[in-house]
């Protein structure tokens, strides 16, 4: 199953025109960009607030603690350190 081509493309946008008319079209795409942006951008807001956590840890990240099999969370940052060289 590889990427559809330009027929395929064709059939289905033909099909949103039978379903949706003409004139809603743009609207969709307009709502779904919207939605698409919000979602980008709540998601660098969420990776941000990771990134601070990180930074107040002293850069201890989750991450390699997880992998070292420590927990962190909530953890200082000389208490996260003890515990990742712990493991």
């Amino acid at each position: 199953m590889g990427t559809p081509g330009v027929s395929e493309l064709l059939l289905i946008l033909g099909i949103f025109v039978l379903f949706f008319g003409v004139d809603r079209l743009p609207k969709i795409a307009r709502a779904l960009g919207q939605a698409k942006g919000e979602f980008n951008e709540g998601l660098s807001d969420s990776r941000k607030g990771e990134t601070e956590a990180d930074l107040d840890r002293g850069g201890q990240t989750e991450t390699a603690a997880i992998s070292a099999g420590a927990d962190v969370e909530g953890m200082t940052v000389d208490e996260a350190r003890v515990a990742v060289e712990e493991e």
